[in-house]
């Protein structure tokens, strides 16, 4: 089984995340926000992965700390999940529509970091606890570095903020899905180098 179970405490954040890239069974995730809530169980739904996740943050504040800290959890699981990346798919791209909104994640397991937002939300709170919407910039940019992942995320259009998060997550969790799936034709390390 590709799991990982992690654990990250500071002195902002108390984080225990596990993640199952060959279980479907919908875990329970409780961040601090129930925007943020919602994304993550798309995504889990949506990869076919199972992921449990509990964070206790200074929300108070907001949730800055929270959202940056569970990005960098969850890269390091996928790490783990993901091992030596032998006989995986390596890429993955997904387009996604939600009503008016269009989003596009391309990623690549490539051990190289890389980050492209090209992301314009329509305007800058989201969710009833009117979370600032450039959080999720960063929640994505702590998950690529942490994941040692190369990661572009896309917003071609969309008028409503929830639309067009939940049109980047979705991309997102199918992207992950069909890079971390068993490759059909390459067997091993899926690169010329012979590591990754």
């Amino acid at each position: 089984m590709r799991s990982a179970s992690i654990e990250r405490n500071t002195r902002e954040t108390k984080i225990h995340l596990e993640l199952n890239l060959d279980s479907d069974v919908r875990g329970k995730i409780d961040t601090g926000s129930a925007f943020l809530d919602h994304m993550l169980d798309l995504f889990q739904v949506h990869s076919g992965f199972s992921l449990n996740l509990k964070c206790e943050g200074d929300s108070e504040i907001d949730m800055h700390h929270s959202i940056e800290d569970i990005g960098i959890v969850f890269g390091a699981a996928l790490v783990q999940c993901l091992g030596d990346k032998a006989g995986i798919e390596r890429y993955g791209f997904y387009f996604v529509p939600m009503d008016e909104a269009l989003a596009r994640v391309c990623l690549d397991f490539s051990n190289r970091i890389g980050f492209v937002w090209r992301v314009e939300l329509p305007s800058k709170a989201v969710g009833s606890e009117s979370m600032d919407s450039v959080l999720f910039m960063h929640f994505f940019k702590s998950l690529a570095e942490n994941a040692r992942m190369n990661l572009h995320v896309e917003l071609f259009y969309g008028d409503d903020n929830h639309h067009c998060l939940e049109a980047i997550f979705k991309a997102f969790a199918r992207a992950t899905a069909m890079a971390a799936a068993p490759s059909r034709n390459i067997h091993g390390i899926p690169s010329s180098k012979g590591v990754l």
